[in-house]
């Protein structure tokens, strides 16, 4: 029996991935500290070992235990403010442990990768559409971290044979079900649930960019469609060698900031407004991804809008906090 090991694969976008490829009939088995990522996130059945990736001893022993058919690497710190503040734990995390990981990849000869990537890497693109092949100017240590790890995936293909596909995540949001939601608030969803319930108004941090309504545009995706998509990239290596890919992850289609907290008003019932503040520094006015190579190499394409989205993440919200769903 041959496995994929996810690393990460307790987190929330990585009980995702691991639900996904579990459910498909893959097998799985998990590599996590537990550091944000939680027990129950991992399907009942997988095997959990609870190591760092950081850990090369750790790593050698599953790979000795486990016939590993290839790797799936969820493992990052990626709070962008934080890494600003603390970039040397984010290079330690991000950098150096996958550098141990494809070590022990290395010595047990396991030859297949999928690399959780970023569109941070991107930076501030003056672009419609952002093509895998936009220029890549990453302004935080986050986003360094991230295209970094993509140049060590293809210095191992390069240099040992590592068939490997980067998936570039865009805006992450909503839940296969309400006990997967992210429970962490870091990312605008989560960010203006917690505004509301509180009573208080979401934030827009300014409204005066190139943009039709003056406010930021982004591509939202699916947490269940990046789920997908590793499970996608996993097969398409399964059937190639010689593979050296990067993906955008997205669904193709902008939104901007005031329009996504009028789908989340909706959705909750919370009729708040928004109020305007200054601009966050480095805040792109638009990044949207051009997704149709993936769909192109691996036939795949997101399935859900962004009212599914804010509404699977939503039933998680109020999950944790029943007092604030609204009944009238």
């Amino acid at each position: 029996m041959k496995f994929w090991l996810v690393a990460g694969g307790a987190g929330y976008i990585g009980g995702h991935v691991v639900k996904a490829m579990h459910d498909a009939g893959e097998h799985v088995i998990v590599v996590d500290d537990l550091s944000t990522g939680a027990k129950s996130n991992v399907p009942d059945g997988v095997p959990l070992v609870i190591a760092d990736i950081r850990d090369e001893q750790a790593l050698d022993q599953v790979f000795q235990e486990y016939r590993v058919e290839g790797v799936v690497n969820l493992v990052a710190r990626t709070q962008v403010g934080e890494s600003v503040e603390l970039p040397l734990a984010h290079y330690h995390q991000n950098v150096e442990g996958f550098r141990v990981l494809l070590s022990a990849m290395n010595t047990a000869g396991v030859r297949k990768l999928v690399y959780s990537s970023s569109a941070s890497v991107y930076g501030m693109p003056d672009v419609d559409l952002v093509t895998e092949d936009t220029p890549c100017s990453p302004m935080s240590p986050y986003g360094q971290t991230k295209l970094i790890g993509e140049w060590l995936g293809t210095a191992a293909h390069q240099a040992h044979g590592v068939d490997v596909i980067n998936l570039r995540y865009f805006n992450v949001a909503g839940a296969a079900g309400p006990a997967m939601a992210d429970k962490r608030v870091l990312n605008l969803v989560p960010m203006v649930f917690e505004k509301l319930t509180a009573g208080e108004a979401p934030q827009i941090f300014g409204d005066d960019y190139a943009t039709p309504d003056g406010t930021c545009v982004r591509d939202y995706i699916h947490v269940a469609d990046i789920a997908s998509a590793h499970l996608a990239a996993t097969r398409y290596l399964r059937g190639h060698d010689g593979v050296a890919h990067t993906f955008n992850v997205g669904r193709g289609e902008g939104l901007s900031v005031r329009e996504l907290i009028e789908v989340i008003t909706t959705v909750t019932g919370y009729g708040t407004q928004p109020v305007v503040v200054g601009r966050r520094p480095g805040d792109p006015a638009k990044v949207v991804a051009d997704a149709t190579p993936i769909e192109r190499h691996l036939g795949w394409s997101a399935r859900y809008s962004v009212t599914d989205m804010v509404s699977s993440a939503w039933e998680g919200w109020c999950l944790r906090h029943p007092e604030a769903r609204r009944t009238a």
